[in-house]
């Protein structure tokens, strides 16, 4: 069968406690096909993930309307993870039944005011009220969404680590394809700009959230001696032009150096014991490289080379799947590793391991994982079913 059109007729994994739906954006038909093939239990949430060729705010006012009362919470995306691993031009819909999960969802309507204080306690808050409501389901998650092009997700991930206590929090920020023009996060019936949706998750379903990249550092250091840390941007490294500078190292031709190239030669930061990537989106117009996540005067960078994709991913999908299959897992992949992937031509093969381990999610413009915000990763949780049903 084509891809495409295996794409178009997509149906619904069934049976399964999760729920998931498939549908082209472009059919005139797609939510109410979403709406079909998510099936009529009654649902404590919808996640969209939405192709940028969509209309978002369409997509989230037709949504509202189709599954009312249900609420709807989502992103758009940098391309999707869907049945068939992944695919663009879809809307991925995932449905969490209320016979398996207790929701609570917060608004952070404008990320260059946010109140830190408010939102953690209305997080605990929340948590408290889940486990009052449900106090023999034990596990736990906290799913976030961010306009991937605010430069504020190292900022909010911070402040709200306070608020998270034992709980782990994995997320992604939204995507505009290759575009970088607006990206949006869905929430009552709105595609909003500048803001960030928690939703926080209580369920009797085992739970791991994890966070993995397939990059290994080198030898290779380099230093920021200028950089404009409110913008993303470095200046100088090692007291050069930085893309001269960072070329040089490479060995490669500052005038060549595209999306492809960052994303093979990444940079990663020690934190913690932990190495942690630092991407580069783009080369600005002066020479100056903006990047996907916070940068300042002083860090040590330290160039990486990557592992074989297919094979690392099968290795980490393993570790998620050698005691119990996954019901479900929720995925959050860097656009970098997709486009990695096409590079390299392995995105048939990064596809099938996603749509035989039921990876669905989106590509992102960054990755979090607790109190960090990264890039060039694969965060996300697997969702095991209960021991006792």
């Amino acid at each position: 069968m084509d891809q495409a059109v295996g794409w178009a007729t997509a149906r619904a994994r069934t049976p399964g406690i999760v729920k998931t739906a498939f549908a082209r954006h472009d059919t005139g038909q797609s939510i109410e096909t979403l709406r079909r093939q998510l099936g009529d239990d009654p649902l404590a949430l919808v996640i969209l993930f939405v192709s940028p060729n969509a209309d978002a705010s369409v997509v989230i006012a037709d949504a509202e309307r189709a599954f009312a009362p249900t609420p709807i919470v989502g992103c758009t995306t940098a391309g999707e993870l869907a049945d068939s691993g992944y695919c663009e031009d879809q809307i991925v819909a995932i449905g969490l039944p209320q016979s398996h999960f207790d929701i609570r969802t917060v608004l952070v309507p404008d990320l260059n005011e946010f109140d830190s204080d408010s939102i953690i306690k209305e997080m605990i808050h929340n948590r408290n009220a889940m486990m009052a409501n449900a106090p023999d389901w034990s596990h736990e998650f906290t799913f976030l969404m961010i306009d991937g092009l605010s430069t504020k997700e190292d900022e909010l991930t911070s402040e709200l680590a306070v608020g998270l206590g034992p709980v782990p929090l994995f997320g992604g920020s939204a995507g505009d394809g290759t575009k970088f023009g607006r990206t949006y996060v869905l929430y009552q019936g709105q595609a909003r700009s500048n803001a960030a949706v928690l939703t926080q998750v209580r369920t009797p379903c085992p739970i791991k959230v994890f966070k993995t990249d397939h990059l290994l550092p080198t030898a290779h250091r380099m230093v920021v001696t200028k950089a404009d840390p409110a913008k993303r941007i470095v200046q100088e490294i090692n007291a050069e032009p930085a893309a001269r500078e960072y070329a040089r190292i490479l060995g490669k031709d500052p005038e060549q150096l595209t999306t492809f190239t960052f994303a093979a030669h990444p940079v990663v930061v020690q934190i913690g014991g932990q190495h942690h990537v630092r991407a580069i989106q783009q080369v600005a117009g002066n020479g100056d490289l903006v990047f996907f996540s916070a940068i300042d005067e002083g860090l040590v960078l330290t160039l990486a080379e990557p592992r074989d994709m297919v094979e690392h991913l099968q290795e980490e999908i393993s570790l998620l799947t050698e005691k119990q299959l996954p019901d479900t897992i929720l995925g959050c992949d860097c656009i970098l590793r997709r486009l990695e992937a096409q590079q390299k031509q392995k995105t048939h093969a990064i596809s099938d391991i996603l749509s035989r381990h039921h990876v669905v999610g989106f590509s992102t413009y960054g990755e979090q994982f607790n109190s960090i915000h990264v890039n060039q990763t694969l965060t996300g949780v697997a969702i095991y079913p209960p021991e006792k049903e």
